[in-house]
């Protein structure tokens, strides 16, 4: 069975269950962008953003870097290839349970088929 991180597992997954921090993520995909950047697109504050962003570092979504007074974001160097194989794991239970059930669906509506014909 494969080992998960669950610290790492938990940490992304409160990261990415923010809206904001998910756009961030797109935005910072699409190019590097500073704090003041992210909050202007966003509409927050640059303490509402800083906050965000450092839930994303400590995830390791994102990396800052700060040169001067300006503090740049962009996407961290890891993937999400073990939290893809978590959910992966998952749909695959749950597509076998939903096969089980189609089994017993089936299986009842044969029985019922032969209950009809036999009752007639």
């Amino acid at each position: 069975m494969v080992q998960y991180s669950t610290a790492r597992l938990d940490a992304s997954f409160a990261a990415l269950s923010d809206a904001t921090r998910r756009g961030v993520l797109e935005q910072l995909g699409r190019a590097d962008a500073s704090i003041t950047e992210l909050a202007e697109t966003f509409h927050m504050t640059l303490t509402g953003m800083k906050k965000h962003v450092s839930r994303l570092e400590q995830a390791g979504l994102v990396t800052t870097e700060k040169v001067g007074r300006v503090r740049t974001c962009r996407l961290g160097l890891r993937g999400f290839e073990e939290e893809a194989a978590w959910i992966e794991a998952r749909r695959q239970i749950w597509n076998a349970r939903f096969d089980a059930l189609d089994d017993v669906v089936e299986a009842l509506k044969r029985k019922e088929k032969i209950d009809g014909r036999q009752s007639e």
